[in-house]
């Protein structure tokens, strides 16, 4: 995956591509430390990802986005100190909001997400050509079967409207100061809630509290780690979710263990 850093900050720009350099298949094809200069090198280098800090002087990061014109668009995930801006950043269909200071794991599973988004707006394209082909063929084949109720959901207000966010693709949650990030496959979603009002929200979901700040879902748990008396639920993209003293009966008892 072929990456373009962008952040006003040396330093940040040094510390992301320490971080790139343990990451499989990641290669940082350039740096900018503006938007403008931003927008020059995605011109030129089209790149598959941009890192993209928030708060920049001139063009900021959140009308960089919104300036970029090429064709595929590459993923985009925003990094800053301040999550206010996030509801603008999920507007611009990021497919992560990191909150500095970036950690490496943060850093790498969003860069897996991005790069499971990249590959599957390739093949919905390709789909959505072929869908083209063959829509001639669909007219008179009876009525179609009714729709299948609608899954619980989460709707997460945006600039324009609100998104319904079905709960069942929600991997896991977080607590992020005086919001929650919902992280689904392909992208996360954040909501201005506190955990006990999504405590009351997904009572009788597959989703289950494993931390005072995290939610789980059972099923993408591929590794439970312990390391002391820490217990660690290691999900299939790798994320790691901190277990709390106070939910490990319960979450043993969820996954059919005992440690």
């Amino acid at each position: 995956m072929r990456i373009l850093l962008v952040d006003d900050e040396q330093l940040a720009l040094d510390r992301l591509r320490v971080f790139f350099d343990d990451i499989e298949n990641a290669d940082v094809v350039g740096e900018a430390r503006d938007g403008d200069s931003a927008i020059r090198l995605i011109e030129e280098l089209r790149p598959d990802l941009v890192i993209l800090d928030i708060q920049m002087p001139g063009r900021n990061g959140l009308r960089t986005a919104s300036d970029i014109a090429v064709d595929p668009r590459p993923e985009v995930i925003f990094v800053t100190a301040h999550e206010h801006y996030a509801p603008d950043a999920f507007d611009l269909e990021a497919a992560d909001y990191i909150l500095k200071p970036v950690r490496f794991d943060r850093l790498r599973v969003a860069t897996e997400r991005a790069r499971r988004r990249r590959l599957l707006h390739d093949v919905a394209a390709r789909a959505d050509q072929l869908e083209a082909e063959v829509q001639g063929l669909r007219g008179g084949l009876g009525t179609a079967p009714s729709p299948p109720p609608p899954d619980p959901e989460i709707w997460v207000p945006e600039r324009h409207g609100q998104r319904r966010v079905p709960i069942e693709t929600i991997d896991w949650i977080e607590a992020a100061r005086d919001y929650v990030l919902l992280h689904t496959e392909l992208r996360s979603y954040m909501l201005r809630a506190t955990m006990a009002m999504l405590e009351e929200k997904l009572a009788g979901t597959a989703l289950i509290r494993v931390h005072r700040s995290a939610f789980v879902r059972p099923s993408r748990v591929g590794e439970i780690r312990h390391e002391g008396r820490t217990m660690s639920l290691i999900l299939a993209d790798g994320t790691a979710v901190q277990v709390g003293p106070s939910y490990v009966e319960a979450v043993e008892r969820a996954l059919g263990v005992r440690a």
